[in-house]
């Protein structure tokens, strides 16, 4: 057994309740019935919408416990130098700080690593929409050759031939025999724990909006606002990074944000086989925005400062299937020219980004590296 895992089954008791590793088996050699896994709380913050949890794969403490640590673990590739915690770090609010994602052969992915904040509310996963559920879109880094480049079947056998793992399946469920689907149920379960929702900006709306700066009310207002040309000045971020999620991932949508004439990279359109859909990506959570850098799907803007002046002034106008919000959020008319914020407006939105930063998020022991 690695030594690593050693020193954590030390401190692994409470999870396995009355299942020991010590005493999992009676003395006439036969695994004890299962007592049950315990149901996990979870606590949703105020004004987000009631997560909707699967019912054949319902959050046990055994569950998250046993899927952190397979969240974490590195037998799960090829090679046994990467984990799926190696590209969604915590610090980084579950990014890993590259324009585009590295695999375990030094391969990088064409797209960039999107953070799991609040993903139990994504209706859709990865930045084309190609998955609907979290269960069938975990099996694809783990499999993915650019990614950690290992057939599940691999990994549930290196699982299964431990001394550390089959104990845990039992208490989490009912089975020392290790399955995909076992492997991928417990993934998700841990995944769907790591809730961010206790930023400035949470705190604000908790606190009758009291405790912002002028420039984070400011920024707040521009964010919000639908601009109306010539009279009514704003940013137009909220259609797109709807609140309280900060996202479009749990409403579907999908959106060319003009960065580009032509795609090299097709997004929904290369699921949907859409010419139309060619370009749309969706938009991202901006919570925890200031930790997730370099952004866009490519990675292509290194500071929230060039995001800003991306929409603002460099918007593709002519890009085919440009979202309508950028072709008329004109704040100085004729239409068919840009955004236009002003340098004082774009360091206001910057400053209420920066507000939705969850600092407990980031240092929760509850999705830190067990080992």
């Amino acid at each position: 057994m690695p030594l690593h895992l050693t020193r954590f089954l030390t401190g692994f008791s409470l999870l396995l309740g009355a299942l020991s590793l010590s005493s999992c088996r009676d003395s006439g050699g036969i695994d004890p019935e299962p007592t049950g896994p315990t149901p996990y709380t979870l606590t949703v913050p105020a004004g987000f919408p009631t997560p909707v949890i699967p019912a054949d794969n319902p959050l046990t403490n055994e569950g998250v416990a046993l899927g952190r640590m397979l969240f974490y673990e590195k037998q799960l590739s090829s090679t046994g130098t990467m984990s799926c915690g190696s590209c969604h770090q915590q610090d980084k609010a579950f990014t890993d700080g590259l324009a585009k994602a590295v695999g375990v052969d030094g391969v990088a992915n064409p797209r960039g690593t999107m953070s799991l904040a609040n993903v139990l509310w994504s209706s859709t996963l990865t930045w084309d929409g190609a998955f609907s559920t979290l269960e069938t879109q975990a099996l694809k880094p783990l499999e993915n050759p650019i990614e950690l480049h290992q057939p599940l079947t691999v990994s549930v056998s290196k699982l299964q031939n431990t001394t550390t793992y089959p104990p845990l399946f039992l208490a989490a469920f009912g089975t020392r025999t290790i399955t995909n689907d076992l492997v991928l149920k417990a993934l998700t379960q841990f995944e769907r724990t790591m809730i961010s929702g206790n930023s400035r900006f949470d705190k604000y709306l908790a606190n009758n909006r009291q405790g912002f700066t002028a420039d984070e009310r400011a920024g707040l207002v521009l964010y919000t606002t639908h601009i109306s040309p010539g009279s009514v000045r704003g940013a137009e971020c909220f259609h797109c990074h709807t609140q309280p999620l900060m996202s479009s991932n749990y409403e579907g949508k999908f959106f060319n944000n003009g960065l580009d004439l032509t795609f090299s990279d097709p997004g929904r359109g290369g699921i949907t086989k859409l010419a139309v859909d060619n370009g749309k990506f969706i938009a991202p959570t901006l919570r925890n925005i200031t930790l997730t850098a370099p952004y866009m799907h490519d990675g292509r803007f290194k500071t929230l400062e060039e995001v800003l002046d991306h929409y603002s002034d460099h918007v593709q106008m002519a890009s085919p299937g440009l979202d309508n919000m950028l072709l008329t959020g004109i704040n100085s008319l004729p239409f068919g020219t840009h955004m236009d914020l002003t340098a004082t407006e774009k360091r206001q939105v910057i400053a209420f980004l920066k507000t939705l930063t969850d600092s407990t998020f980031v240092t929760d022991k509850r999705f830190s590296n067990p080992f």
